[in-house]
Formats: C-alpha cells, sequence, structure tokens
C-alpha cells in the first residue's frame, strides 16, 4: 500500500513540477509572469552599499493589508512594462511612494499598466530603503542610464525619458531632476549616459518644502535651466502639504523652466491613479496630454 502512495505521489509530482517551481519563485515584488525585473546594479559596484545588504531579505509592511508595502530593500530593480511592436517610445520610470520606509506595490502597477496602455513604456523603479535617500537616488540616476543604454532592447527613444512619482517617489524624482554633480562613481558604458530625466511628473510630492510660509525649498536641490519640464498635482488638504507643490512650481518659474500645475480643493493624499468621490481623480487624463505634449517629437 505505501508503495502505491509514493508512486502516485511521484507522478503528482512529475505532472506538476512547474506549478511548484512557479510559486516557490515569486518574490515579494511579483508583478505578473511575463514581467521580468532587471537588476539595476548587476556586475557594477554598488554605491551607498552596507555590509548589512548581504543577507538582508525583503519584509512585507503591515502584511494583512490589500497593498504590499515592501522593505528591507537591498537590490534595486525595474520593471519594465513594454509596449509590443512599433517605433521607439517614450518611457517614464515609476517611483512608489511610501515615505523611504518601504515602497507602495499595487498603485504603482496600476500606472505601470495605464501608462503602457497609453502607449508609454513604463518601469517601475524598487529603490533601497527603509532610510536610504542616497541609495535610492542613486538607484533611480542608475536606472535612467540603464534605460537609455539598453533602449533598442527595451524599445526607447533614449531622449524621450521621463519620470513620475508619488509622495516620497515624487521627492525622488525632484532629487534627480535637481540634482548637481555626479551621483555615484562611474564604472561602465552606461554611466557615461545621462542621469536627468526628459520630463518629470511629481504627484503630491514630500519632503521639497523647507519654509512654508516663504515657499522655500530645502538645500539640496538645484533648480536652474538644465532642470526638466515638470507636472504637478497636488490638492489643498494634503496632509504633506500643498506647499511642496507651490514651493517647487514658484521655482521653477524663476528659473525658466516649463511647468504645470493642478490644485484641487480637497482630495488628501495617496490616492494614485484610482477613482475616488473627488474631482482629483480627473488628473491622470490631464497629466496624459501633458505626457503627450512633451514628448511630442518637433
Amino acid at each position: 500500500m505505501k508503495k502505491i502512495y509514493f508512486v502516485f505521489a511521484l507522478v503528482l509530482f512529475c505532472i506538476f513540477p512547474l506549478k511548484a517551481a512557479e510559486k516557490n519563485i515569486k518574490t515579494l515584488s511579483f508583478v505578473a509572469d511575463d514581467i521580468h525585473p532587471v537588476r539595476i546594479w548587476e556586475n557594477h559596484p554598488v554605491p551607498f552599499a552596507v555590509p548589512e545588504d548581504s543577507g538582508r531579505k525583503e519584509i512585507l509592511i503591515r502584511p494583512k493589508s490589500k497593498r504590499r508595502r515592501i522593505s528591507q530593500i537591498s537590490d534595486p530593480e525595474i520593471y519594465p512594462f513594454i509596449v509590443p511592436g512599433g517605433k521607439p517610445r517614450p518611457a517614464v520610470v515609476i517611483a512608489p511612494g511610501g515615505g523611504y520606509s518601504y515602497v507602495t506595490w499595487e498603485p504603482v502597477i496600476k500606472v505601470g499598466y495605464w501608462l503602457q496602455k497609453n502607449g508609454f513604456n513604463a518601469f517601475i523603479l524598487k529603490y533601497r530603503c527603509p532610510g536610504r535617500r542616497d541609495a535610492a537616488l542613486t538607484d533611480m540616476a542608475r536606472a535612467i542610464r540603464l534605460i537609455r543604454y539598453r533602449a533598442k532592447e527595451f524599445n526607447v527613444d533614449p531622449q524621450r525619458v521621463g519620470v513620475i512619482g508619488f509622495s516620497a517617489g515624487g521627492h525622488l524624482c525632484a532629487s534627480v531632476s535637481a540634482f548637481s554633480g555626479e551621483p555615484y562613481p562611474a564604472a561602465d558604458e552606461a554611466d557615461k549616459l545621462d542621469y536627468r530625466p526628459d520630463f518629470a511628473a511629481l504627484i503630491y510630492p514630500a519632503y521639497l518644502v523647507k519654509d512654508v510660509k516663504s515657499l522655500t525649498l530645502t538645500n539640496n536641490f538645484k533648480i536652474d535651466k538644465t532642470t526638466p519640464p515638470t507636472f504637478l498635482v497636488q490638492t489643498a488638504d494634503d496632509p504633506i502639504k500643498v506647499e511642496n507643490a507651490l514651493a517647487w512650481h514658484l521655482a521653477l518659474l524663476r528659473a525658466g523652466v516649463s511647468c504645470e500645475m493642478h490644485i484641487w480643493d480637497k482630495g488628501g493624499h495617496g490616492y494614485g491613479i484610482s477613482k475616488t468621490k473627488h474631482p482629483v481623480s480627473d488628473w491622470p487624463e490631464i497629466a496624459l496630454k501633458w505626457f503627450r505634449r512633451v514628448t511630442e517629437k518637433k
């Protein structure tokens, strides 16, 4: 009888080995079977690496929540959403929010599919956290360079690579847009390319403003004519403060940089592209028109 059970179990294993393997290899940041992540620092010295990175495993914050919040990230990746076929397309790197403590995953997956559906090649950036802003900045700079370097593979126009970020991700996009100098030591051919985006969208950005009364920015930004055209969204009742968008808009205006800002009365924070009862839910349609204008070939 034991032999019969053993043979039956062996047959089941032989029939369903791929299913079992698939379940085991899906990581916390799994998106879909056809979305294959790319390690951005593979075969490259990792800036701001710490000894703990080698044994660190990603964890879920609030694991019972419907939204995955991934933390303890030490091996950053990009997740490509590529439009099939056709001529080279504009690309948009997506920076999730999460206060630099974690990355909020489900909302940016929606953004990736939304951009792909509308003709943009999208790349979600899973950047290092928690509390690693300098490392996250280098992750973003490297991601932009890598997409430009592998433009043919990704079917991307390297002269039309932008960013969109939400909350802390908005701060990350602002940081790479207005950084002075070299973010990390160059080590390969990709590092010879520009790390600045060609356009940026900051959606309910955080950590930009130093003084809400004077609308002065924090000291780590250098805004000048090299700062890319920017699209801003925020609401007056955002607990993170609408002055973040107002201060960024004012600084870009003073520098002579194109900037489009949309402020709504209500909507709070963290709504992403989901439909809510507030009119701010209309921002994706407005942003899409802006994306198309700034990426239109003259």
